[in-house]
């Protein structure tokens, strides 16, 4: 199964990170395409922002850049195999304003045009589940949480085999004290 899933899952990074790598660059190089739409959104972050940290860019051009930057090395990252479970989480991060900002489908009267947009809304779902899929993917190898239990697991039982040791050494112990103690009282009653 390994033999088959390794040519898979380098394919299907490639697939999955294509559409991040072009609209990462398309979005570095002219942001200004996208500035109205990501408008939606970035006037709702912008307040937050600025409370966290009044050096962060709050406008929509600095924004839709960032988000394209964060997309594109991702994206690079993830095509070509490297770090894929942090660029996948970091895609599918940049993937959820891109969503809402490019395709509220919820707000277009005209019905073709809705509908347009609800696949695309989807689209990105299915993207995003995608994503978080590979994001915790451990490529058949066991994840960090598992590693972690099994280490308690395996300290735990060095204990407890540590401290059965132990006991057995202390019952050794004593009785060879009560065998030296009985020898001690014999040697006392027979003198040699």
């Amino acid at each position: 199964m390994s033999l088959f899933m390794s040519p898979v899952r380098t394919v299907a990074r490639a697939f999955l990170g294509a559409i991040f790598l072009v609209s990462g660059a398309r979005s570095v190089a002219n942001p200004a395409v996208y500035v109205g739409r990501a408008q939606r959104v970035t006037d709702r972050v912008a307040p937050l922002l600025e409370k966290a940290d009044p050096r962060i860019p709050t406008d929509a051009a600095a924004l839709v850049r960032i988000n394209g930057a964060a997309q594109l090395v991702a994206g690079l990252l993830f095509a070509s195999g490297h770090v894929t479970r942090p660029a996948a989480a970091v895609l599918a991060g940049t993937l959820v304003p891109t969503t809402f900002a490019g395709h509220p489908f919820w707000a277009y009267e005209d019905k073709a045009e809705r509908r347009q947009h609800e696949t695309h809304f989807l689209k990105n779902l299915g993207l995003l589940g995608g994503l978080m899929l590979a994001a915790l993917d451990t490529e058949g190898k066991p994840g960090l949480a598992w590693r972690a239990g099994h280490a308690v697991d395996h300290t735990r039982h060095s204990l407890e085999r540590g401290q059965a040791s132990v006991r057995r050494r202390a019952h050794t112990a004593r009785r060879e004290a009560r065998i030296a103690m009985r020898a001690a009282a014999a040697g006392r009653r027979f003198p040699g």
